[in-house]
């Protein structure tokens, strides 16, 4: 039968759907009957029209009453700017819907989407894929187990062991939903940021990314990684834990802002607040009193205390500089093998100066009170308490060697004899001993799990 002849032919028996016809047209065709279901082939340089869905192929077998086609051999389906490629397929015409099990991609000049298992839905211009899919442009690569696509709004929603990749972070999750033009992305559950060039990681279990305004923003335990070096060459990791965290990154510096609940450790200080800054360029950490009756923010090293309503951790050379403490500064530091006796000193503001980790020196002004123990050799010979507008207090081998007092100032000794099972008594007015001090095992004992899966 001549391709005239077919084109008639299929003109008058096949179904139409949405008052479109199917035209069927290539170089011969054989009509059939099996079970009583009425089946046409038809073979060579295939082409099959239905309004602008237009499908070419090798070889079609047609199903006549149920207006369905299997395609055979170098499948193109077209639609507008859409086209779909497989090595075989199916189309009916009544839904409107191509689909393949053998593999198949679908170009729509903006993305590439492939899988497996594929299924197009030219009424919705929306595709549903399955089965190793992967859906990549100039800019992302996303792979997934499951993803439905939305030509008209480029919004993609995938599902199962999701991984989206640009050129600076990748995101893994259980699930995730992107908007192509805008590169906004919503992810869901067992999430891993990464960026990769400033090496760190965030886990948590919801995501908002808005990567043009440079802002993420996690909840569900969200827990941050940063990997690093110091300079002695030892291995050098900053954690992060809270109930939101936020990173805002700009031409100049990336900001990570942790809400509530925020716990963090770094080799040579630990630290519990409510609200931290940390500015990964600057190497500097901000944590903050959020209101008057909000607990001061803490901050540990080695054996040693410092609350404040703020305190400012500046990094140098990726160890600990110098820490600065502003408004009711309090530090305290244990007395080695002696019950509850601490060296004390509070004041306005409080300067803490680091030498590799190790403290050499502390600059206090305003209102300054201070308690320390004497000894002679290491004979407990008492304490001095002391009053001053400001002071210095010198460090050598981790205890206090010298201090200086500046302005106003008065000093009273108070002999072994006295203090002796009465150290409670001798404490300043802002002192308060804390625990629950998170150590680097908390927070590889709580997230074990996320941080050796891959």
């Amino acid at each position: 039968m001549n391709k005239f002849l077919a084109i008639l032919f299929f003109i008058s028996s096949i179904l139409t759907a949405q008052n479109q016809p199917v035209v069927v047209i290539g170089d011969s065709l054989i009509g059939k009957t099996i079970e009583g279901i009425r089946i046409r082939e038809v073979v060579g340089h295939v082409v099959i029209t239905q309004g602008d869905v237009k499908i070419t192929c090798d070889k079609a077998i047609q199903n006549i009453d149920e207006n369905k086609a299997e395609l055979i051999g170098n499948v193109v389906v077209t639609q507008d700017t859409i086209t779909i490629t497989t090595s075989n397929g199916f189309y009916e015409g009544n839904d409107r819907i191509a689909y393949s099990n053998v593999g198949v991609t679908l170009d729509d000049t903006h993305i590439k989407l492939k899988a497996i298992n594929g299924y197009y839905f030219f009424n919705e211009k929306r595709a549903y894929f399955y089965n190793k899919v992967n859906l990549y442009d100039k800019v992302n690569n996303l792979d997934s187990d499951k993803l439905t696509y939305w030509h008209t709004d480029n919004r993609a929603i995938a599902v199962g062991s999701v991984v989206i990749t640009d050129t600076a972070s990748s995101i893994k999750s259980d699930s995730l939903i992107h908007f192509r033009n805008s590169k906004i992305s919503f992810a869901y559950n067992n999430i891993k940021l990464n960026n990769t060039k400033n090496n760190v990681t965030i886990f948590g279990e919801f995501l908002e990314n808005y990567p043009d305004s440079g802002y993420s923003k996690v909840i569900g335990d969200p827990f941050l990684v940063q990997v690093d070096t110091a300079k002695n060459g030892q291995l050098d990791t900053l954690y992060i834990s809270s109930i939101i965290l936020e990173s805002f990154e700009d031409s100049i510096e990336t900001t990570l802002k942790a809400v509530d609940s925020v716990k963090i450790y770094k080799q040579g200080f630990v630290s519990k607040n409510d609200l931290s800054l940390y500015y990964k360029n600057k190497r500097m950490l901000e944590t903050f009193k959020i209101n008057e009756n909000a607990v001061q923010p803490i901050m540990w090293y080695e054996e040693n205390q410092v609350t404040g309503d703020s305190i400012f951790v500046y990094i140098e050379d990726k160890t600990l500089d110098y820490v600065e403490i502003i408004n009711e500064g309090l530090l305290l530091s244990k007395v080695e093998n002696l019950e509850f006796r601490y060296n004390q000193i509070s004041g306005t503001n409080i300067k803490m100066f680091f030498n590799d980790t190790t403290l050499t020196n502390t600059f206090v002004e305003g209102n300054v009170l201070s308690i320390y123990y004497t000894f002679e050799d290491t004979i407990p010979k008492g304490l001095i308490k002391s009053s001053s507008d400001k002071a210095n207090l010198i460090f050598e081998n981790k205890k206090i060697s010298d201090v200086k007092l500046y302005s106003s100032a008065i000093s009273e000794y108070h002999p072994e004899k006295l203090i002796t099972d009465k150290e409670k008594d001798f404490t300043l007015p802002l002192f308060r001993l804390y625990s629950a001090k998170p150590e680097k095992s908390y927070f590889i004992n709580k997230y074990k799990e996320k941080l050796t899966k891959k």
